[in-house]
């Protein structure tokens, strides 16, 4: 055989790769036993809305062999941070639940909450354009409870099915593992563009919900429709929200992309350190509640993960609160080792038959299985239960409980019977009992098949200023997509929410509006599926706007400055005065004064004494923080040629934050801005508050409240 003709040249493997591309075009998808599969989109159902069958070897298969791609960080939610604290109810729901947790008032129900990106790996940033990941543990009196959601009320998907296909597709493409924490790539835009049934939640992933300016700053959500079951095995349906006490807050993408430069563990630290200080984050827990009877009322599918219930339709009911008070000892014994599933329940909660939730009730046993090695994930510390635990189940990898006696099973004689069965009455957890009688099918509901009315719903409920920010991410984002098709693709679903926003996406791209909007050959449904039956709807225009969309309209939006930090810009020689004097004025409003000083170490006052700098000038940026304050200094005029001070002030007036500045550095503040602060007629000049009168304090305080400026927005960011 000569050199060159040997199985290990150039020439054998690009035939190798040949082969290969032969291989994976015009075949048939098959199981990995080989069997062609008719329909990989739809999970075995008792009828189109019915539960997901157990015998359902397809989905189990494909499923647990994406459960088990990595080990041992998480598939998803790799990135958390999380925290210690407790639950309290704000009084008596047993009309709709006999969860005790929920009802009593007189006890603190301890929680572990984790907070997470999607898509990136454990050492991705923080800022990264994505879903978060909003997970609560409740160790109650009758077992673990866990509510596993996100800070969006709803997903991509309609069907666990399709769960491994969206990560794949969002996660860093196989072939060069690029770009990592990001959905702007090919891969992920063109599944998008042919599954209509993402539209909206599109639409709350391009707005600011998933640039959130702090993990305390969200909301959260349970995002599948359960059950509540009272003590007479009645039941309801309910949708569970996190309400933050500190409001819904966003940064811009440009100061995102500059946090995750300068301190890419910005989320994680804000939340670390508000809770060594005493600032403890607060959600209310609110419930919507749906009686059996009203469930098909809607112009929506409560068991479709796609849609919201408009708070207008049903009002969010508030029935407690969490608070979390004290930062895991060990990350990885506690962060990384929880292990949530939306199947932990305790009596007086069950599930509904949504796909997606139903799908996931598999998936997360075999992924902590796959994740923790062991069946015994339970008694890992973090993961143990309050209540006793007494069963049959023994041995295993790295068991810990040391059982006594003779019996491992059920009935017996030998050990007393024991443990017995409990009765309802006894608390014995009991299922809904809701009667199920059809046929075993691969489909969805006609029902699932408006994909565009919510998704125009979120959009115009939002303001003029967060809509643009949505056009301005689908530009970022359809602008990293090397295939025009699918950008076009993408236009045509715009084009289906609103043409508007369709129009002014393809301006960012240099592309027109396609007249007809592509239909996608294979969007969710089989091969042999009526696809007449399954056409998206045209949009229901019955909906109205809805405030709580909106994180600029919200009503729970409050004018508060707890927490906020402000950058003082400092020299030595600056005036002790106005530091002190704002200073204290921002304390008293549970607000932070940091210092910024043009070296580490101490900064000498006017009057002699010196004041510790928290940071510099160098080492720090402007989009760490809140607001910006620069205090009189007579070596100030030597900031005017300092880039790094100058572009500190810059990106802040960018960015729409408050600014404030004592008279006597005017000048500084021109320069870094480009603008006299005299002119008040100029909306680019709001948020300016310049320190000439006694009430400077009260009216930067009043300004930092607004969180952002954004009539501001219109003159810096174009």
């Amino acid at each position: 055989m000569k050199k060159n003709d040997t199985p290990t040249t150039e020439n054998a493997k690009l035939k190798d790769l040949e082969k290969n591309k032969e291989y994976s075009e015009n075949q048939f998808i098959t199981t990995d036993q080989g069997v062609k599969i008719n329909d990989d989109h739809n999970t075995l159902k008792a009828g189109e809305r019915g539960p997901s069958l157990l015998e359902d070897f397809i989905m189990r298969e494909k499923i647990t062999h994406f459960d088990h791609e990595r080990i041992p960080e998480r598939i998803v939610h790799a990135r958390g941070s999380a925290a210690h604290g407790y639950f309290e109810s704000y009084g008596n729901i047993n009309q709709y639940t006999k969860a005790g947790f929920l009802n009593d008032t007189t006890i603190k129900t301890p929680v572990f909450a984790r907070f997470s990106t999607v898509a990136g790996f454990r050492g991705s940033t923080d800022l990264a354009r994505d879903v978060r990941g909003f997970a609560v543990k409740f160790y109650t009196q009758e077992g673990n409870f866990d509510l596993v959601g996100n800070n969006m009320p709803v997903f991509f998907i309609q069907d666990a099915m399709k769960f491994p296909d969206l990560i794949h597709a969002v996660k860093p493409e196989p072939h060069n593992e690029i770009p990592q924490a990001a959905s702007a790539h090919d891969t992920f835009w063109d599944f998008i563009s042919l599954m209509p049934e993402s539209m909206h939640m599109i639409m709350w992933v391009m707005s600011d919900r998933a640039i959130p300016r702090s993990l305390r700053m969200m909301e959260g959500f349970g995002i599948h429709t359960f059950r509540l079951v009272n003590e007479k095995n009645m039941s309801v349906f309910v949708k569970f929200h996190w309400k933050p006490k500190l409001g819904t807050h966003a940064v811009v993408w440009d100061e995102a992309l500059k946090i995750s430069g300068n301190d890419p563990d910005f989320h994680r630290r804000d939340l670390w350190e508000a809770i060594e200080n005493g600032n403890y984050p607060e959600w209310e827990l609110g419930v919507q509640i749906v009686p059996e009877e009203d469930e098909h009322k809607f112009n929506f599918d409560l068991l479709d993960p796609t849609k919201i219930i408009p708070e207008e339709l049903v009002p969010v009911t508030k029935i407690g609160r969490m608070v979390l008070n004290r930062n895991p000892d060990n990350f990885f014994a506690e962060t990384e080792q929880v292990a949530f599933h939306p199947g932990h329940l305790v009596p007086g909660i069950d599930f509904s038959n949504d796909p997606l939730l139903q799908g996931r009730l598999f998936s997360y046993t075999d992924t902590q299985l796959s994740r923790l090695g062991s069946p015994n994930f339970h008694e890992i510390p973090i993961n143990r239960s309050i209540a006793p635990m007494h069963n049959n189940q023994r041995d295993g990898h790295m068991r810990q409980e040391i059982n006594v006696g003779r019996t491992s099973y059920s009935p017996n004689s030998l050990g007393g019977g024991c443990p017995f069965q409990a009765k309802m009455a006894e608390g014995g957890f009991v299922s809904v009992n809701e009667r199920v009688e059809a046929h075993k099918v691969r489909e969805r509901s006609e029902s699932f098949a408006d994909h565009f009315s919510q998704a125009a719903l979120f959009y115009n409920s939002q303001t003029e200023v967060e809509q643009n920010h949505i056009i301005n991410a689908l530009r970022f984002e359809l602008s990293k997509v090397e295939t025009v098709a699918i950008r076009e693709r993408m236009l045509g679903l715009l084009s289906q929410v609103d043409k508007k926003l369709a129009n002014k996406v393809a301006e960012g791209l240099g592309i027109a509006v396609p007249s007809q909007p592509e239909k996608p050959l294979n969007h969710g449904i089989g091969a042999d599926t009526d696809t007449k039956k399954h056409e998206p709807k045209p949009i229901d225009k019955s909906y109205k706007p809805s405030d709580a969309l909106s994180m600029l309209k919200n009503p729970t939006v409050t004018n508060t400055i707890e927490t906020r930090q402000v950058a003082f810009i400092c020299t030595d020689g600056v005036s002790e005065t106005s530091v002190n004097n704002l200073k204290k004025a921002l304390e008293s409003q549970g607000a932070m004064a940091m210092i910024i000083g043009p070296h580490a170490g101490n900064i000498k006052t006017d009057k002699g004494k010196e004041i510790k700098a928290d940071h510099t000038f160098f080492s720090s940026s402007s989009v760490l923080f809140d607001a910006v304050y620069i205090p009189a200094s007579p070596n100030a005029a030597m900031l005017e040629n300092n880039y790094n001070v100058l572009e500190f002030i810059s990106n802040a007036y960018r960015h729409c934050k408050v600014i404030g500045a004592d008279i006597e550095v005017q000048q500084l503040l021109e320069k870094a801005i480009g603008k006299k602060p005299a002119d008040k007629k100029d909306a680019a000049m709001l948020g300016i508050v310049i320190n000439n009168d006694k009430n400077f304090a009260d009216n930067f305080i009043k300004e930092l409240g607004k969180h952002r400026i954004w009539e501001r927005e219109e003159k810096t960011m174009q």
